[in-house]
Parts: structure tokens; sequence; C-alpha cells
């Protein structure tokens, strides 16, 4: 959450942020703090800090009367399905997985990706935290109105631990999605490890928490036999082709090697 404050951004992180984002962040020249709120709450304080201040809100939760930011943040979010595309070629991938939040990425490419691909769209799946999956919430309801999860959101994937949905990326989702899936880290810290170890010709790719999660959601189905009931309802199989994009490296280092280096599996401690 962060403002134009002339030559300068000021930045709100939500509580569980680790250290080291945060000084990441303050070594771009950002003023930034973490924040004893949640995800959605710091969104709030924010908002709060912005008016009282004078400052542009920059933020891609998105609710009535604050739209145009958003979009413009989704608009820039499609540049990644953009390179996707454009390095797949003449291939086109049967599934989709894609990491929520608050919606505004996945929402944005699931547009992307349904126009691009007309007839032959991919079918796309939603990846969340199950302390955070405010989006399986409100597909699940299935009744017209946005589900919010509240609490701590407590899980290691940081960047997706949003309680309430962007109204205008649930559009997205709701007309051109296909399913959702809630897990837990252990998920997450799979994926970390399949992808920093792969096999051989195979490239290394460093993924952090959020990053990761699609990654290990693939694995799992794959691997567990008692995932072959939902192999069979999303119709992977030996001749699926699959598209997961990566959105963050090991920015929290030390997480990252506590999870691959040591085998842990879960939140940090």
């Amino acid at each position: 959450m962060a403002k134009n404050l002339g030559q300068q951004a000021v930045v709100y992180m939500p509580k569980g942020s680790a250290v080291e984002r945060l000084e990441n962040i303050r070594n771009l020249g950002a003023v930034a703090e973490i924040t004893e709120f949640n995800y959605d709450d710091t969104v709030r304080f924010a908002k709060s800090q912005s008016e009282a201040n004078g400052w542009i809100l920059v933020q891609d939760t998105s609710w009535p009367g604050y739209e145009e930011i958003p979009g413009l943040v989704m608009q820039g979010y499609m540049t990644m399905a953009l390179e996707a595309v454009q390095a797949l070629g003449e291939t086109v991938p049967t599934h989709i997985f894609l990491q929520a939040g608050v919606g505004a990425m996945p929402g944005a490419l699931t547009g992307f990706f349904s126009h691009y691909y007309g007839d032959k769209k991919p079918t796309i799946i939603y990846v969340e935290p199950d302390k955070a999956n405010c989006v399986f919430q409100t597909a699940k309801a299935n009744d017209g109105t946005l589900h919010a999860v509240t609490g701590d959101l407590d899980s290691m994937m940081a960047g997706l631990c949003c309680g309430e949905v962007c109204t205008i990326a649930w559009e997205q989702i709701r007309q051109f999605g296909d399913y959702c899936v809630s897990c837990d880290d252990k998920v997450a810290a799979d994926g970390m490890r399949v992808l920093g170890n792969p096999l051989a010709g195979d490239a290394q790719v460093i993924s952090g928490e959020s990053g990761a999660v699609t990654t290990g959601l693939v694995y799992r189905l794959m691997a567990d036999a008692d995932k072959a009931h939902m192999r069979s309802e999303l119709g992977l199989n030996e001749e699926s082709v699959v598209l997961c994009i990566s959105t963050e490296g090991d920015t929290d280092k030390a997480n990252y090697r506590r999870i691959v280096w040591d085998g842990a599996s879960g939140l940090r401690k």
C-alpha cells in the first residue's frame, strides 16, 4: 500500500511481513513500516492516511469509488500474460494455475488468456492459502456476494494473505475462471523445493512462498494417489500442458533456506 509523496513513496505492510522484505523496500528509497493490522485492515489504514495527508493511494484492492488505479494495476499485470504467450509460441496450455491474493493478478490474467485463446481457452484454476481463501469462499457460496475472510490470515504465503476480493477482478474470475483450490503451507513448500531442485535438463527457479504454491499444487495433484478424483475433475493427465507463473523470488531468504535446505514445511516460527 503506497502513496506518492513527491518523489518518495510511503509503504505500509501488514503484520507478519518479513523484516527482509521491509528492508528491501526501504533500500529502494521508500518510507516503509509494518503495521499491527492484517492485510485488509492495513489497506484501510493506508486509505485513511492518504486522505489525511493528500497522498495518492496505489493499491490493487478495489471498492466502489476506487477502481481506476486498481484497473491500471491490473492492466500492468497483463504484461506477464503477454510475455508468457510469446514464450509459448504455438504451444497452447491446457491448464493455467494462478495464485489469487485479492484476485487482481489472476483476474487480469484470466481476462487476457480468455480473450487471447478464445475457443481454446485453457482451464483456469485459482490457488490460495487455506487461511486467506476469500476467492475460494466467494466461489463456493456462489450467491452473488463477495465473502471476506477475517483474522490473522497466518500463512507463510505472505503475498497471498488477503481476506477481501478485488471487486473488478472478481468479474473476470466469475465469468471466465473454472476452479478454486484452497491449500496449506506444505503445498507451497513442496513447490519451492521442486522449482529449486529440478530434474536434469530443466532450469532451476528460485521461487518464494507465494510464487511457488501453484507448482506445489500441480506436483501434489500428479504425485498423490489420493488426488485421482481431482486430476479427473480437472482433466489433468500426461498429455496436459500446464502453465504456472512464479511471482516472487526468495524475498525472505531465511525462510527460503528453512524450507528448501532444512526441509521445513510450513509457517515461519
